[in-house]
């Protein structure tokens, strides 16, 4: 039974969220000294669990650890793989998802943030964005560009490994000589984001451990493990402190009501909220009383403010696989460097007639298996297929109708095809003539060069990824727009949304570090407009 409590909380900030977002601005509000920030987080602190801090277990995670480390839940089924349906998940522990990600650390590149300042203006142009990542930065890793780099950040970026094997060399070359694209070194330098590559950049301190935004901003220099900012840091983390709602008093955010261990309690803001709560942001928006006012109505939900966009335009990239043999002797990894975790990969662009040959519309994971096989994971980051999340009534601890919308729109279709065709069985033909021993096993030649069996086959072996982005959109509210520029929820006050859903536009690579950079890029307004305030009233209070 929930018991409820009078005791009341009030912090000037409070923020929903450990993730790469919600950390970086709780770090960085409290790092005045002056401002209180109080931050909730569904999960707890595993930061010294070894299957979270041993980044060789990254891969498999979700598969050996999902009731410990996950919210536990499925989307609906999919029309276009033929009614299959995907876990609805993220990290429910300190750090989000990047506590349970692949590691990947990719940058959107300059065309991307292009697409951004055209709409939301200056504050999101690629020069503001390589600033942000190199304030974010601490780099570990060969570049022919130091100055794209930040090399004193707090978050660790290990490019891995550093002598990569004969596969992934074999590999490479392979894929250079099947799409023409030359080797690169770092695909993170603007100057060079298509190519193939033998090493990956990691989130991974140097000794190949994980690095995620609890290790990085909630670390044992900033809050002590029961939660309390140390060194004059007036900063508290609520972990077992799941969000049902905001509260609103004449549509302005004053705070939130979220359970703590079997306990209703509510904590008052003076200042923000501020949700990063990744997927379940959309929900959390919507038990507020922000979105479609029909379906809040019919959910039993007081309308706060009517917004159609709330919870669509939902996006996630495609995920599939090619399969082969390999030589007995080829190592995937360097048996001293396990952590490497992958084996080369590529960016190349969308092979579609008609698309942008200079910007990136697939990527290439090369991923060894002990069985002597190489496992190619591809995917498809340009999708036209838009998705939804809606909520089925107005209890907050029942999942959401979740439909990512993989393949609806039949374009997404052919282009997987064509990545097939074009790509894999060309980079097939030429690591086959490097050394005979590597065979394309699945699918087969035959099956590719067979429309209807490709399409069978992508279906039956299409899988999912931790993708989700774009569901609160980032834009002018007559534009789709569920927040604005700066991350501001329209038609209400004081209620801000910092995370992936409000990605205006496809991210083209994994979606760990366009959610930091949201953080920083957020936290930097909020900080500007702190100052601002305290040198008009003076410091802020703190009660507990």
């Amino acid at each position: 039974m929930v018991k409820k409590t009078g005791r009341k909380l009030t912090y000037d900030y409070i923020v929903v969220g450990t993730g790469p977002a919600g950390a970086v601005i709780a770090k960085t509000l409290s790092d005045s000294k002056s401002a209180s920030v109080l931050v909730l987080e569904a999960g707890e602190n595993e930061d010294q669990d070894r299957p979270i801090t041993d980044s060789t277990f990254a891969p498999e995670l979700e598969e050996r650890f999902f009731p410990q480390y996950f919210w536990q839940g499925e989307g609906v089924p999919q029309k276009g793989v033929d009614d299959r349906s995907f876990e609805w998940t993220t990290g429910r522990l300190s750090g989000g998802g990047s506590s349970i990600n692949g590691e990947q650390y990719v940058r959107p590149t300059s065309a991307v943030f292009e697409e951004w300042e055209a709409l939301l203006g200056p504050l999101w142009s690629p020069e503001q964005a390589i600033r942000g990542f190199k304030w974010l930065e601490k780099y570990n890793g060969a570049t022919d560009d130091p100055s794209v780099h930040g090399y004193k950040g707090r978050v660790d970026i290990r490019q891995a490994p550093a002598n990569p094997t004969s596969m992934a060399h074999k590999l490479v070359a392979a894929i250079e000589s099947a799409t023409g694209f030359g080797e690169i070194l770092d695909y993170n330098d603007p100057a060079t984001p298509l190519g193939p590559f033998t090493r990956w950049q990691l989130y991974q301190q140097p000794d190949g451990r994980r690095e995620s935004s609890s290790t990085a901003f909630l670390s044992a220099d900033i809050a002590g493990p029961d939660g309390r900012g140390l060194n004059g840091r007036k900063l508290r983390v609520f972990y077992k402190s799941t969000a049902l709602r905001v509260l609103f008093e004449n549509k302005r955010a004053i705070g939130v009501e979220f359970l703590r261990e079997g306990k209703c309690l509510r904590a008052f803001a003076r200042k923000k909220v501020i949700l990063s709560a990744g997927i379940n942001s959309a929900q959390l928006l919507m038990l507020s009383g922000i979105g479609p006012s029909r379906e809040l109505r019919t959910a039993g939900i007081p309308v706060i403010f009517h917004n159609p966009n709330v919870g669509k335009r939902l996006r996630n990239h495609t995920l599939n696989f090619a399969v082969f043999s390999t030589n007995p002797d080829d190592s995937p990894l360097p048996r001293q460097d396990p952590s490497a975790l992958y084996t080369g990969g590529a960016f190349l662009p969308d092979p579609s007639p008609g698309a942008n040959p200079n910007r990136r519309g697939v990527q290439l994971v090369g991923i060894g298996g002990e069985d002597h096989t190489l496992t190619i994971a591809i995917l498809y980051l340009r999708p036209k297929s838009r998705g939804s999340i809606r909520l089925q009534s107005d209890d907050p601890l029942q999942i959401v109708l979740a439909d990512e919308g993989f393949l609806d729109n039949p374009e997404d279709l052919e282009a997987v095809k064509r990545i097939y065709r074009v790509y894999i069985k060309n980079i097939a033909s030429e690591l086959a003539a490097i050394d005979p021993s590597y065979t394309l096993i699945s699918p087969s030649p035959d099956v590719i060069d067979n429309d209807s069996e490709l399409e069978s086959f992508i279906k039956d072996n299409f899988d999912h990824n931790h993708h989700q982005q774009g569901s609160l959109r980032m834009a002018p509210l007559r534009r789709g727009g569920v927040v604005d520029s700066r991350g501001r929820v329209h038609g209400v006050r004081d209620l801000i949304v910092a995370d992936d859903s409000i990605i205006p536009f496809t991210v083209d690579g994994n979606t760990s570090a366009p959610a930091f950079l949201i953080g920083w890029t957020i936290a930097q307004q909020l900080r500007t407009r702190g100052r601002r305030l305290r040198r008009a009233s003076g410091p802020a209070g703190f009660e507990e």
